[in-house]
């Protein structure tokens, strides 16, 4: 059991074996119990060692979203120590055992230090959630050029913001009809906005919402582009 109640709650809510249960418990533990990462001028000043990961209670949001929606097909924008990643793995695997298909989370990590670490995590967690990752090092303006899935189901954003909108421009083309985007700190972040300016157009084909979770969770829907 963990010290921290929002951790077991949310684990209550989740499906996944005894293995992965407790390396989710120790990696919110670890996350919990770090001095908050309060931002700087650049994508990783002071932030190298930090895990700026989704909260417990949105990790739970997201997987349910995932399995509520069957997606198969996930991008994350912003790995990290590959917490919350785990918790999309699971889902998508989930998703793909249940139609008797595939299913792939591209994550998308710039740092080869935090990279290497959510690597390490995920082989603990094991082949449970190992196996539906491909992690792609580097620049996401590059990594995510191509090799896309031809669908898209799902994209998570939890990066500098600035780099925001141009993962979602890449993505978007793939992404299909009732696909979702959430995005972290939308309410404390001046960086988001001209991703909002980018999903409030009409002609982008998308409706959204801010839920009230801390710091602001925008979830927003694609629901398909009008035809002139």
């Amino acid at each position: 059991m963990s010290d921290f109640p929002e951790i077991e709650k949310t684990l209550a809510s989740i499906e996944a074996s005894p293995q992965v249960l407790q390396v989710l418990r120790d990696l919110h533990t670890q996350a919990l119990s770090e001095i908050p990462f309060l931002g700087g001028i650049g994508p990783t000043t002071g932030a190298l060692d930090k895990f700026v990961a989704l909260d417990p209670d949105k990790c739970a949001l997201v997987y349910l979203l995932l399995r509520s929606t069957q997606a198969r097909f996930v991008v994350e924008a912003g790995t990290s120590f590959g917490l919350s990643t785990i918790y999309l793995a699971l889902a998508v695997g989930q998703n793909a055992a249940l139609k008797g298909s595939d299913g792939r989370v591209i994550a998308t990590e710039n740092e080869s230090v935090k990279a290497a670490r959510a690597r390490q995590h995920w082989k603990a967690a094991g082949d449970e959630v190992e196996k539906c990752i491909e992690l792609r090092e580097g620049d996401l303006r590059e990594t995510l050029k191509s090799d896309l899935p031809d669908q898209v189901d799902f994209l998570l954003l939890d990066i500098w913001t600035p780099l925001a909108l141009p993962t979602l421009t890449l993505v978007h083309p793939r992404m299909k009809i009732g696909a979702m985007v959430v995005a972290d700190n939308v309410s404390a972040a001046e960086g988001y906005k001209d991703l909002l300016s980018y999903l409030d157009d009409p002609a982008n084909g998308f409706k959204m919402t801010t839920a009230p979770y801390s710091g602001g969770l925008l979830i927003a829907v694609y629901v398909g582009k009008k035809v002139a």
